[in-house]
């Protein structure tokens, strides 16, 4: 792997174009949060979001700031701290194209694409509100089975998976530990995009005790060392979550004002 996959988290978050299709897993898989301040200075638009299953402050921070004009999602929430403010303000003003989904049917579309499949079926979606709202889904007859409908899917492909992860080694492998969704991120998108707490010198493919949670380097585009870099929130055993500026947070975003005035000081 040549050593140009390195850089810093600005010229990582510079490889998100405006327009492009993001995808970003919740909170407890690893929120790339200093890249996403990076895009938020970039001021990144019109992005499509894809919360894999669903997204905390980093969707709620990216709509709020105006990058996303597309949210494809199963729900937005702060979890403990509340309602996400700026997700249900641009739902309810129409500032932003709601695709709902449900957590089974983003990580179908994601395994659709990593099979490299155009769509998948799904069960569990008939006779329920979503189909009237997403007709890009659709329902057809199994061909192997009379009598039997079931929902179609079109394969979910980012244009950019971004994530934080544990550590990478120095020949651009990534361990990612048990969070396994993130393997079928790197595998559904055109590029995978990732900030690490640190950056080892052993190979970790060569070792079995994280060959089998390891990312391999051919599904990484760029890599960025950031220490503390899914900060408010907790990142395994490196630090917990920073309960009193999530809570400050969910406070000032219940209006666009108190929002700017945040956003402003997390950049400074």
């Amino acid at each position: 792997m040549s050593s140009n996959i390195f850089c810093s988290v600005s010229e990582l978050a510079a490889l998100i174009q405006s327009g492009a299709k993001l995808a970003i897993p919740k909170e407890s898989s690893g929120a790339a949060m200093a890249a996403t301040r990076e895009l938020l200075r970039l001021g990144v638009r019109d992005l499509h979001l894809v919360c894999v299953p669903v997204g905390g402050m980093q969707a709620d921070v990216l709509i709020g700031a105006g990058c996303v004009a597309t949210l494809e999602t199963s729900a937005v929430s702060l979890g403990e701290f509340g309602p996400a403010p700026r997700f249900s303000e641009a739902v309810r003003t129409g500032k932003i194209k709601m695709l709902d989904s449900t957590c089974p049917a983003i990580y179908a579309g994601l395994q659709a694409s990593e099979k490299g499949l155009p769509f998948i079926p799904l069960r569990g979606i008939i006779g329920s509100d979503l189909l009237p709202r997403r007709d890009d889904w659709r329902v057809i007859d199994n061909p192997f089975q009379r009598n039997d409908r079931i929902v179609a899917l079109a394969a979910i492909q980012p244009d950019m998976a971004l994530f934080h992860a544990p550590f990478a080694d120095r020949f651009g492998n990534v361990f990612i530990g048990r969070d396994r969704e993130l393997m079928t991120l790197a595998h559904a998108s055109r590029s995978t995009l990732i900030t690490v707490e640190e950056i080892v010198e052993h190979d970790l493919l060569a070792d079995v005790t994280s060959a089998s949670g390891t990312i391999p380097s051919i599904y990484v585009s760029a890599i960025a060392q950031a220490r503390h870099g899914a900060a408010p929130y907790g990142f395994h055993e490196y630090y917990g979550d920073d309960e009193p500026m999530l809570a400050r947070y969910a406070a000032a975003a219940n209006t666009q004002a108190g929002f700017d005035r945040f956003i402003a000081d997390w950049l400074s």
